[in-house]
């Protein structure tokens, strides 16, 4: 498809925002996501073929759906959200993602003010068990607020912006809500983690059974480690406890995922 060139806004007027939300079976949670983001000029979801109430959902609030089969890309879909995009600046989020009214200020006073750069990171402020984790590591920036003709994304499961140009900052906040309830999560991280498995074996080949002994070591023991001490895990109680337990496990998962697609990848060893 051609990207239609973005046009530029006049003296006195704002430039337009985009809002691009990827969901798959979100009914949950989408309506408090949209009703975040009301206030921006296009709303577009890219569905992942949802066959609960999720496509309903977005079309109440006037969302453009984009239904789109999952390519084992999220930056697919980024970018496909991208193309169809109408506004200058694109705001890329998750439908587990709520814009609070001082991000929403902090937006709107940019796109009233030219700028060069070619995205602004913020930050994320992630909830566990509805607990808000300041430590541990999940209260971090990310660049995904995008001038549309400047970024695009690349990667399968941790996607990231390929930009032309410079990054400012947004000293402001995204709520992050991604864990009600371990069992819906832990199903997340399963589908995630295939998802990394496979990139690894895409960009480094067949892991060894030596090589994989190592890993399944280190990387869950690092994870763990990073979690709960460097970062300071063990301020948050037992949801820090959980949170660096939970994450090294996600982390041996993947890396156990990829010592399973290495051997099918190296046949039989007889």
């Amino acid at each position: 498809m051609t990207r239609t060139r973005p046009r530029l806004p006049s003296m006195g007027e704002r430039a337009r925002l985009s809002v691009v939300i990827l969901t798959k079976n979100e009914e949950a949670r989408i309506a408090r996501c949209l009703e975040s983001v009301r206030w921006a000029d296009d709303i577009i979801v890219v569905d992942g073929m949802s066959t609960d109430r999720t496509v309903e959902i977005c079309r109440q609030f006037g969302a453009r759906v984009i239904a789109h089969p999952f390519e084992g890309s999220f930056a697919v879909e980024r970018n496909l959200g991208m193309e169809r995009a109408v506004g200058e600046w694109v705001l890329q989020i998750d439908a587990d993602d709520v814009v609070t009214p001082v991000f929403q200020a902090a937006v709107e006073q940019m796109l009233r003010n030219p700028t060069s750069h070619a995205a602004f990171k913020f930050r994320r402020k992630s909830y566990l068990l509805g607990r808000f984790m300041r430590h541990g590591g999940w209260h971090h920036y990310l660049p995904n607020l995008v001038r549309r003709d400047a970024v695009r994304y690349e990667g399968l499961v941790h996607e990231r912006p390929v930009m032309q140009g410079t990054i400012g900052q947004l000293d402001v906040d995204v709520e992050h809500h991604p864990c009600g309830d371990l069992t819906g999560f832990l199903a997340r991280q399963n589908r995630y983690t295939s998802l990394a498995a496979q990139e690894l074996l895409h960009t480094h080949g067949p892991l060894s059974d030596r090589e994989a002994r190592r890993l399944l070591v280190k990387k869950p023991f690092k994870t763990f480690w990073k979690s709960y001490v460097k970062k300071g895990g063990f301020r948050e109680g037992m949801h820090g406890v959980v949170f660096a337990v939970f994450f090294a496990g996600v982390e041996f998962l993947k890396w156990a995922k990829y010592w399973e697609l290495s051997r099918a990848e190296q046949g039989p060893t007889g």
